[in-house]
């Protein structure tokens, strides 16, 4: 069994800062999309995860979100499972809460340019501060 000033050795240097990738490494080239066969109609199309994560871009700790993503396509729809690996280049990405949520916008309303689209961020309580970053986009208001 292990003294307390063992287990105190071995966890020195624990909360050194963690190397966090830049957000070169969020990929939104791996988005797809399929073409919407219904464009004239105004259905909205909500996907959630609470698998959300990036880290701290100044302590590399990470940060946990849900996710919502509500959209009304026009021509296309965006596939799934390419929405994944998308929101998984976060994972190690050093990124502000702010900026994620805007940065997804951005990119998924270039690759599917949707009538509409909010992105609504709710990340887990971090040193005793909920944040929640919500983003929205509208064809109408020309983007914004």
């Amino acid at each position: 069994m292990a003294t307390i000033q063992e287990l105190k050795d071995q966890y020195v240097g624990l909360d050194v800062e963690l190397p966090a990738k830049s957000e070169e490494a969020i990929d939104p080239a791996c988005l797809l999309t399929f073409e919407y066969e219904y464009p004239n109609q105004q259905s909205q199309i909500e996907i959630n995860t609470d698998e959300f994560t990036a880290v701290c871009p100044w302590t590399g700790l990470p940060d946990y979100g849900n996710l919502i993503i509500s959209y009304v396509p026009s021509n296309s729809c965006i596939e799934l499972k390419s929405l994944k690996y998308y929101l998984l280049s976060y994972r190690d990405v050093g990124i502000v809460q702010e900026h994620a949520a805007n940065r997804m916008l951005l990119d998924l309303v270039a690759v599917c340019q949707p009538q509409s689209m909010k992105i609504s961020l709710d990340y887990k309580v971090r040193g005793g501060l909920h944040t929640a970053v919500t983003v929205e986009y509208s064809a109408e208001q020309g983007g914004k």
